[in-house]
């Protein structure tokens, strides 16, 4: 039996579909209803979803080409993104990965940064080099003091030296874009760098004695860190010329912790009166696989390479429906924006498929960093910490 589609069809699927993405998109956020942890306000509602693409990117809106009213470019999932405040809206550089498994970015726009993220009229398009990139995602956008705005991304391409056979061994490494209107951008060289395979790096946002800084994860291998790893630093004379010098370990690996395995920097840090906050991933090995979690110390503000605080454990780790999703059990953050009145906005995804919001403050996020107990690493120190505690809050 043939069905023919009818006008009735496609109208009725049309106008469904938009109310349903209206409604979506419009929808208000709230903070989730428990007393939480004193430090940040989880968001009940993801702020941005797969579903949240424009319609008009993900069907063909022509009844005569497309009478079903099919999904002819479907999106997979959005998340990862970079974040900054813009022209007084919040925005998000969404990676953004289509069923075809390839990821691309757009700006998403809130009015006040917890919901209604509408994505801009199309995606970035991001120049190429002469070997074009297979693969980009995980921008970070640095409004940096000489005036640009800079994406810096991981770009990935097939591993030219992987045996014959073998499709899936990659090379990563740091893609460089920079705007002033974030619409169009001019690609730079890749980051040259000496230390191996690089898949997060973060441009410091101010000068270090006239260089640029840039934060590093280097390891031996696309999946395997093998001898690198660690949250490395090192400095570029011209950013049109971005080799990488002086690098190296800041902030290392250290045997059971959450950042056991590999540990890299998220967005740029946030510049305070006490230090430079940083928020950063930690991944350790689990019966179930990798686990991905966020967590935050501090440099000095005079010296970015010497940490000062490092608060035990993590910051944020999933939780509820955010352990699940394409690759289960991780928290990824690479953006937040400090708004004016000291407000910061933490947008963070969740097993890379989803984007989230918790709100905090720089004054909570600092006596965070600053006043909580620092890891003993071992189970002996953990117990008289907590003793410690215990002890002190007798004695009030």
């Amino acid at each position: 039996m043939t069905t023919i589609a009818t006008s009735t069809t496609f109208q009725d699927r049309k106008v469904a579909l938009e109310k349903e993405h209206k409604i979506l998109i419009e929808q208000k956020n709230a903070p989730q209803d428990h007393t939480g942890n004193g430090i940040y306000e989880r968001y009940k509602n993801p702020v941005v979803t797969a579903a949240h693409v424009p319609l008009n990117w993900r069907f063909d809106l022509n009844e005569k080409t497309n009478p079903f009213l099919q999904e002819r470019i479907g999106m997979n999932a959005a998340f990862n993104a970079g974040a900054m405040k813009w022209n007084e809206k919040y925005l998000l550089a969404v990676r953004v990965e289509g069923i075809d498994r390839k990821s691309f970015f757009a700006i998403a726009e809130s009015p006040n940064g917890v919901d209604n993220f509408k994505f801009w009229d199309k995606p970035c398009v991001i120049p190429q080099t002469q070997e074009p990139d297979t693969n980009v995602y995980d921008m970070r956008l640095i409004h940096h003091e000489d005036g640009w705005v800079y994406g810096i991304f991981c770009t990935e391409r097939k591993d030219p030296k992987a045996p014959k056979g073998d499709t899936s061994s990659a090379v990563a490494n740091a893609g460089i874009v920079r705007s002033k209107d974030l619409v169009n951008w001019e690609r730079l060289p890749d980051l040259i760098s000496n230390t191996g395979q690089q898949r997060n790096v973060v441009l410091h946002p101010e000068f270090v004695n006239g260089k640029y800084a840039l934060y590093t994860r280097p390891q031996d291998g696309f999946i395997d860190v093998g001898a690198g790893g660690g949250i490395g630093l090192g400095y570029v004379d011209d950013m049109t010329n971005p080799i990488v010098k002086d690098e190296k370990i800041i902030f290392g690996k250290q045997y059971h912790t959450i950042y056991e395995l590999k540990n890299g920097l998220g967005p740029a840090p946030i510049k305070t009166p006490k230090g430079w906050l940083h928020l950063a991933h930690g991944v350790r090995n689990t019966a179930a696989g990798l686990r991905y979690t966020l967590y935050m110390f501090m440099t000095d503000l005079n010296d970015i390479a010497k940490v000062t605080h490092v608060p035990a454990g993590h910051f944020m780790g999933p939780e509820g429906i955010e352990r699940v999703g394409d690759v289960s059990n991780v928290l990824f953050s690479n953006g937040w924006i400090e708004d004016t009145d000291g407000t910061v906005y933490i947008y963070y995804a969740s097993s890379d498929t989803r984007m989230h919001v918790a709100v905090s403050s720089v004054e909570k996020l600092i006596d965070y960093v600053i006043n909580t107990p620092a890891d003993t690493f071992i189970s002996a120190g953990s117990v008289k910490t907590i003793i410690s505690q215990i002890e002190k809050n007798n004695t009030i």
